[in-house]
Order: C-alpha cells, then sequence, then structure tokens
C-alpha cells in the first residue's frame, strides 16, 4: 500500500526530481518549497514521513522538524543537507530526526532510506497495538470473579499500582499471584516497559545471584562474557519476585540494598543503579521465618509496604461458576471441540470441591475434562472421580460450635481445629490433611501462618 511523503525543499529543480523519483517507486507525494507551507499543509493533512532540506530561506530543516515533532509526534522526520554540513545533520538526529541525506541525493540510497523509515513507522505502529493489547489481557479487568474477598484485593491493588511502593502478595499456591503482579503493572506508569518474572524457589542456589543482579567476565568458570541480570532487564519496568521466601539470606541483605538504594552489585564487581518497581509474592508464612531467622525482618517490612492477600478458591465458591465458564471456552478453542456443552446442572459439582490447588487446578481439570469427555455435552461420568463423588453425611455433623453472643475470632477457630486435627493424628501431616479435606500443601501453609509446630505445642 502506498504510503504519503511531504517533500519540502526551496529549489524547485531538486524537489521536481525526488517527487518523481519517489512515484516512480509507488509512493504518494506531496511538495512544499518552504518549511511554513509545508507546516500549512500538514495541518490539512498529517504525513507518517516528511523529507526536508535543512538549509532553507525562512524557516530552517531544524525549526521544521520541531514543529513537527511537537505537533505531529508520530510522523518520522529525514533530513538532507549539502556535503560538508554533516555536522549539522548529526545535530538534527540528536534532535530527533529519523536519518539523512546528502545532496547530491542518489537515488538508491533514497528509497533504502525511506523504505526503513517507513518500516520503522510500521513496528512502533504494532508495538502499540501489542502494548495495548497486553494491557487489555493482563488489566484487571481480566481477572475473574465477582466476591467480596476477592474485589477488595483488587481495590486496593488498582490504587496501588498508581505509585511505585514495593507490594507483597500472598496466598497459597495457585491462586493467581503473578497474574495479579501483571495486572499491577499494565496499570502502572511503568506499563511500557519490561515486566520481568523470577522464581527464587526454581533457581538453584548458586545460581541465583548471577541471574539476579548479572556477573562481570571471568567472575567464575564459565563466566565467558559479561552478563545482564533479570534487575537491569526490569529496568524502568517491575520486577516480579515470586517464591521471595525462598531467597538465601545472604541474597536478602543484596536484594535489602536494590530496595533501599536502588543499586546492584554484580558478581564479581561493578555495581551500578537501577530504576525497578519491586512486586514479591509468597505462600509462605514470613513472619513465623522472620521468627526463625531464615528472613529478614528489615526486607520483610521493606517489601510489604503495601501487603495483599488473595483468596482460596474455597473462600469464593460463588466465583466458580464463572471461572468454568471461562475456562471451558478458552479450553475448547485450543483444543478444537467447540462444539462441546457444559450443562449448567454440573457446576454444582464444581462448588462442592474444596479445590486444594486452587484457580490452577480448576484450569487443569476443565482442559482434563475437554480432552477426555467422550460426547457432545460432558455427563456426570465425564467428570473426575473427586468431583463426583459425594461427601459424607457426617462430614457436616462432626463438628459442633457455640457461637458466643460477643462475637468469635475466625482465626483463632481455625487454628484450634488445625491443632486437635494434628493432635489427633499424633502429627502426621498428610492423615489430618486428609481428616480436614485439604491438601497437605494447604496444612503446611496454615501452619506456617498460625506457627504450629510439635516441639512449641508440646
Amino acid at each position: 500500500m502506498a504510503a504519503d511523503i511531504l517533500l519540502v525543499d526551496d529549489e524547485s529543480s531538486l524537489l521536481r526530481v525526488t517527487q518523481v523519483r519517489l512515484r516512480n517507486a509507488g509512493y504518494q507525494v506531496e511538495t512544499a518549497g518552504s518549511g511554513e507551507y509545508a507546516l500549512e499543509v500538514l495541518e490539512k493533512q498529517p504525513f507518517p514521513l516528511v523529507i526536508t532540506d535543512l538549509m532553507m530561506p525562512g524557516m530552517s530543516g531544524l525549526d521544521l522538524m520541531a514543529r513537527v515533532r511537537a505537533s505531529h509526534p508520530d510522523t518520522a522526520v529525514i533530513v538532507v543537507t549539502a556535503f560538508g554540513t554533516v555536522e549539522t545533520a548529526v545535530a538534527a538526529m540528536k534532535a530527533g530526526a529519523f536519518d539523512y541525506l546528502t545532496k547530491p541525493i542518489d537515488g538508491d540510497e533514497l528509497l533504502l532510506t525511506v523504505r526503513r523509515a517507513l518500516e520503522h513507522l510500521r513496528m512502533r505502529e504494532e508495538i502499540q497495538v501489542l502494548r495495548t493489547s497486553l494491557d487489555k489481557k493482563y488489566g484487571f479487568e481480566n481477572i475473574i470473579g465477582k466476591s467480596n474477598a476477592l474485589m477488595y484485593v483488587l481495590d486496593i491493588a488498582s490504587r496501588a499500582a498508581q505509585s511505585d511502593s514495593t507490594i507483597l502478595i500472598r496466598g497459597e499456591t495457585g491462586t493467581g499471584k503473578e497474574l495479579l503482579a501483571k495486572a499491577v503493572h499494565f496499570a502502572s506508569r511503568r506499563h511500557h516497559a519490561p515486566f520481568v518474572a523470577i522464581n527464587c524457589g526454581a533457581i538453584p542456589r548458586e545460581l541465583i545471584e548471577s541471574e539476579l543482579f548479572g556477573h562481570v567476565k571471568g567472575a567464575f568458570t564459565g563466566a565467558v562474557a559479561h552478563k545482564k541480570g533479570k534487575v537491569e532487564t526490569a529496568d524502568g519496568g517491575t520486577l516480579f519476585l515470586d517464591e521471595i521466601g525462598e531467597l538465601p539470606l545472604e541474597l536478602q541483605v543484596k536484594l535489602l540494598r536494590l530496595v533501599q538504594e536502588r543499586e546492584i552489585e554484580k558478581v564479581g564487581g561493578g555495581s551500578s543503579k537501577v530504576d525497578v518497581r519491586l512486586v514479591a509474592a509468597t505462600h509462605r508464612n514470613l513472619e513465623a521465618m522472620v521468627e526463625d531467622g531464615t528472613f529478614r525482618e528489615d526486607l520483610f517490612y521493606r517489601l510489604s509496604v503495601i501487603p495483599l492477600e488473595l483468596p482460596p478458591l474455597r473462600e469464593r465458591p460463588g466465583d466458580i461458576p464463572e471461572l468454568v465458564e471461562h475456562f471451558f471456552v478458552k479450553a475448547k478453542q485450543k483444543l478444537g471441540r467447540e462444539d462441546l456443552v457444559l450443562p449448567q446442572a454440573l457446576l454444582p459439582y464444581f462448588q462442592s470441591h474444596r479445590w486444594p490447588g486452587n484457580v490452577r487446578e480448576l484450569e487443569n481439570i476443565v482442559e482434563r475434562i475437554i480432552v477426555l469427555a467422550r460426547g457432545g455435552e460432558v455427563t456426570v461420568n465425564d467428570l473426575p472421580p473427586n468431583l463426583r463423588q459425594e461427601r459424607a453425611p457426617a462430614a457436616h455433623d462432626a463438628f459442633r460450635l457455640e457461637l458466643p453472643e460477643s462475637g468469635i475470632s475466625l482465626e483463632g477457630v481455625e487454628r484450634e481445629l488445625i491443632l486437635r486435627a494434628l493432635q489427633k493424628f499424633e502429627w502426621n501431616q498428610s492423615q489430618a490433611a486428609r481428616y480436614l479435606d485439604i491438601s497437605r500443601k494447604t496444612l503446611i501453609y496454615r501452619m506456617e501462618k498460625f506457627g504450629l509446630d510439635k516441639e512449641k505445642e508440646s
């Protein structure tokens, strides 16, 4: 498709020759004999590309370029200069010109430079579209659920996104901590810069320092070149540190320096300033780790300027039908089973499940159902056994609790119930978890949260 070019030069003969060359190459070209007239043309019609001579009577090419960049920031400018005044062209490049050409203009060089400029504009537009789609994909509006517990967290997170304050996201595995971190990033003023995620528990201890902060050549065996760390990669954007509770103590000191001083020190020497917004996440009880001496207290308080706790899926059963529908449609498209139907009558089976793996488990279960469903409609027999089996009738009646008029602490009741279950099975975590109808990971998380320890309780 032909592109529009505005050609500006006070030499009419050169203007005509250049116009013909560009038109012969398939471009639509308008001309202006002065900078002042070029501005009038631009007011009537925007042009993706302006090619202007630098030395013109009245308004110079540099002045024209400044006016164009101020009023039409998406327009690229190529400047033309006489041989021997390349210094002026370099100054124009520094002021924002895309490129420059010298007189006499070589026809092939002209066409090559124009192609490069228009390709640059096309790529810039594609990047902008991509960024806009990412903003929409990872925005708060795409976090599914309307429960009060979830909306409370999203309200705080959306307000916190406007600042650069450090955020600590807490919640069980599979609750969507990274999704929330991305929503914070794409709602912030840093959304055009990188979002870099690193799982502190998934990288070997001997490599995590280099991954985070980078290293210099020769810092250790195998360091054959300088390496940029994740922190530097996120410069200007957001650094998401997942499973922050797994970070070794010796690296917590370096991270504290990053939080306080916005400075990093590479492995093998060399420090540099960085501008990153930190969002950390964990499923562990950091307060208990502080007491045990496995997590620095000063770092904990620096990270939890704005604490957010994502509720587990079992605490927001009203959101489950919407999540099931969302994952069902998404997986049908992915697996090529668009005609498969999920009857509404099956949704209560999903709501009665405890979902120890939270949203991640739900998404995987929905995909499994779609893959294994036999007909065009999902039936009870297509559901996994743990969804379709009925809970024992006595389970709801096995525990009786008197509610005092003065009120009661929910966390206190939960702590006592977990403690009794552990004592009942002599602190066998697997048996206690089965008895409480939760996963062992969830039980361990709750034990850490409430500081339950066999020796202490004894």
